[in-house]
C-alpha cells in the first residue's frame, strides 16, 4: 500500500524506478556493430554510408530510444547549434510572425533558439556583446530603428542574418538579410485606390527603420511614387509615431474630420483599425465615404467589420528564409550573398470601393 498519498505509476509495486541512464552515441554503436563516427554520420545524413549500415544503426537508434544531445553535437561537429534573435518588439504582428517563421525552421534544423529583447532604456552594445558571448548565430529583425542599429553593431566576424524592410534602390543590408519588397506593395496598394476613382491617397505611416536622414520608410515611399507618377501632389504624410490601434485612431481623427479624405492606405493593420474606428466615430462610413487599405494582412485583418482590404505579407517565409541565410555561414563557414524575398499580395475585401457607390453630399 502506498502511504503517500501518491498513485504508483510506470509499472506494478517494487518495480526499480530509478531514473533511466541516458542513452550514448557510444551505446548505439555499440549495439549497431559500428563506429561511434559511423554514427554520427547517419545522424546527420551524410551520403557515405552503405544502406545496410544506415538502416542496422537506425535499427539501434529506434530501439534504444536514442536522442541526439544538441550540445554534444556542437562539441563533437565544431558546429554550435544555438541561434540568438535580436528584436525590439515580439507581439507586433509582423515581429511574432517572422520570430515564428525563424523558430520553426531552426527547430527542424536541430539548433536551438533564443531571444533578447532590445529597449532604448538599455545599452545597445551591451545587449549586443551578450548575445555574441551566447555563442552560435544572430538574427535581427530589423523593422525599426533599433533593430537596424543593433544589425550595425554586430562583429562582422560573428555569424549573422537579418530580416529588414526594403533598402533604398542600390544599397543592401550590411549583413546578408532578406526583405519582402513593400515599397513596390505601397505603390500598387495605392494605384489601386487611384483606379478606384480617387483623387488622391492619403497615407497614415508607421515608423521609419532609418535615421534623421531617412524619415520615409520604404511604404511611404511607394505611396508617394504612385501619387506622383498619376500627376497627383501628396497630402502631408501622417503618423510614423506608433505601431498600434491608438496611434490610427489619433491620426483617423484628423482625417475623418475632413470631408476631402475619401482614401486611407495604412502602414499596418493595427493602424487600419484604429483609423476604422476614429471614421466609425465620425459618422464617416467605410467604404461608401471613405475607402481604406491595411498592410501585413494581420489575423484578425479578415474578420473585422468591414473586412480590411490589405497587402498580405509571408513574415514566417522571410523568418524562414532569413535563418536559411544564417545557417549557411554556420554550417559552411562561408557567407552567402545577400538575398531579397519577394512575397507581397494585395488582398481586395469589404473596406474599399469605387468612388461611384461612394455617397457625398
Amino acid at each position: 500500500m502506498d502511504v503517500t498519498g501518491h498513485t504508483r505509476v510506470g509499472g506494478p509495486a517494487g518495480a526499480d524506478r530509478r531514473p533511466r541512464k541516458t542513452v550514448s552515441i557510444r551505446d548505439v554503436a555499440q549495439a549497431a556493430g559500428v563506429s561511434y563516427q559511423t554514427v554520427s554520420r547517419v545522424i546527420n545524413k551524410h551520403p557515405n554510408v552503405r544502406g545496410e549500415t544506415r538502416e542496422r544503426v537506425e535499427a539501434a537508434i529506434s530501439a534504444l530510444g536514442f536522442r541526439r544531445n544538441a550540445s554534444a553535437f556542437a562539441l563533437a561537429s565544431g558546429v554550435t547549434r544555438t541561434v540568438t534573435v535580436l528584436t525590439s518588439n515580439t507581439t507586433l504582428y509582423g515581429y511574432a510572425a517572422t520570430l515564428q517563421g525563424v523558430e520553426e525552421e531552426a527547430r527542424a534544423a536541430g539548433y536551438s533558439l533564443g531571444v533578447k529583447v532590445l529597449t532604448p532604456e538599455e545599452d545597445l552594445d551591451r545587449t549586443v556583446s551578450s548575445a555574441v558571448a551566447d555563442g552560435g548565430g544572430l538574427m535581427v529583425i530589423g523593422f525599426d530603428r533599433l533593430g537596424v542599429a543593433a544589425l550595425g553593431r554586430v562583429p562582422l566576424d560573428v555569424p549573422c542574418a537579418a530580416v529588414v524592410e526594403a533598402p533604398p534602390h542600390g544599397r543592401t543590408p550590411p549583413r546578408p538579410a532578406v526583405w519582402a519588397d513593400d515599397r513596390e506593395a505601397a505603390r500598387a496598394a495605392t494605384a489601386y485606390l487611384l483606379e478606384l476613382g480617387h483623387s488622391t491617397v492619403h497615407y497614415v505611416a508607421i515608423p521609419a527603420s532609418g535615421d534623421g536622414r531617412r524619415r520615409e520608410g520604404p511604404r511611404a515611399q511607394g505611396w508617394r511614387t504612385a501619387l506622383e507618377a498619376a500627376g497627383v501632389t501628396p497630402p502631408d504624410l501622417r503618423g510614423g509615431k506608433g505601431w498600434d490601434v491608438r496611434a490610427g485612431y489619433d491620426e483617423g481623427r484628423g482625417l475623418a474630420d475632413d470631408p476631402g479624405v475619401t482614401a486611407v492606405l495604412c502602414g499596418n493593420d493595427d493602424l487600419a483599425l484604429g483609423v476604422l474606428r476614429a471614421l466609425h466615430h465620425a459618422g464617416r462610413a467605410v467604404p461608401a465615404d471613405v475607402s481604406v487599405i491595411g498592410f501585413d494582412d494581420a489575423p484578425h485583418s479578415g474578420f473585422l467589420t468591414p473586412s480590411l482590404t490589405t497587402v498580405r505579407m509571408d513574415f514566417q517565409g522571410l523568418g524562414r528564409d532569413a535563418f536559411g541565410l544564417l545557417r549557411g555561414q554556420l554550417e559552411s563557414g562561408c557567407r552567402p550573398p545577400a538575398a531579397t524575398f519577394a512575397g507581397t499580395e494585395l488582398i481586395v475585401r469589404e473596406s474599399t470601393a469605387r468612388v461611384e457607390r461612394q455617397a457625398f453630399g
